[in-house]
């Protein structure tokens, strides 16, 4: 089989839940299976294993397919980084941004991958980071499969560059909620201005709204009713009060779909185990 004609697997990976669809490959994708197998943590272990040893059981007729991860911003750290007209060359931007992220994660930053959005110097970029440890694992696991992993993909990053072509060029204030967290994104002039990814301790409206204030009085600037623009798969009641100065936009839109392997509200408590993928 040629590299070129094999099936794809998109996986989307969290600590509760592994989706993933696989598509024949060809001129017109056409999807041929969608699993989801929910986790259970166990104590004391990595929060990642779980949905790994999961991932493995759902990968067993998978062999000579390619795969594509989305990582569950539960395992993600990300930071800004900011315009530097200086930062010319690959090397540069590498040190740029591993100091960025010891500057706010100091030696936890020893065990972390990271890596940077596309650069350019007059907006800058966000960088994500990634346990080492998780990332061999995957690599492990797709090479014992006899599987291409094609990439890693932060789940806030795949997501904002599924609809950023809606958003509001001026200034964008992009809210994703999984389980149990949220990431707010702001932008103005395309230029990266916060990430916050925050963990959901009680209720999420309440936590998501003084998370907005927050972040409004840290950049200077809150009009007197400012947009949201809010991908919330998982909790599709989720709304802010009237006259609390956000207003929900709804993402996505019509003409761009949420692909198919990101997680939707149900998940279906179920053991998966070798299946015919």
């Amino acid at each position: 089989m040629s590299p070129l004609w094999r099936d794809q697997l998109q996986v989307f990976f969290a600590p509760e839940r592994v989706d993933l669809v696989r598509s024949l490959r060809g001129f017109k994708p056409q999807e041929i299976a969608n699993i989801t197998a929910r986790c259970d943590r166990a104590p004391e272990r990595p929060i990642w294993e779980s949905p790994l040893h999961q991932l493995a059981k759902i990968l067993d007729n998978a062999e000579k397919t390619e795969m594509t991860v989305t990582i569950s911003n539960h395992f993600i750290r990300y930071a800004v980084l900011p315009p530097q007209d200086e930062i010319t060359t690959p090397d540069e931007l590498f040190a740029y941004a591993n100091f960025r992220m010891r500057e706010i994660y100091a030696e936890r930053v020893n065990d972390w991958i990271i890596s940077v959005s596309a650069w350019n110097p007059s907006s800058g970029a966000i960088c994500a980071a990634i346990s080492r440890d998780l990332m061999t694992q995957l690599q492990e696991l797709a090479a014992r499969h006899k599987i291409k992993l094609k990439g890693i993909v932060p789940y806030l990053v795949s997501a904002f560059d599924q609809w950023h072509k809606l958003f509001d060029d001026k200034r964008t204030c992009f809210v994703l909620v999984e389980s149990g967290r949220f990431c707010i994104a702001l932008l103005a002039d395309n230029i990266w201005h916060g990430i916050r990814n925050q963990r959901v301790l009680h209720h999420v409206e309440d936590e998501l709204l003084a998370a907005l204030d927050q972040e409004a009085i840290f950049s200077g600037h809150k009009a007197v009713i400012e947009e949201v623009r809010l991908f919330a798969p998982e909790h599709p009641r989720l709304s802010l009060p009237d006259n609390c100065g956000w207003k929900i936009v709804p993402v996505p839109d019509s003409n761009i779909p949420v692909p198919a392997h990101f997680p939707s509200a149900a998940v279906e408590n179920n053991e998966a185990g070798p299946c015919a993928i």
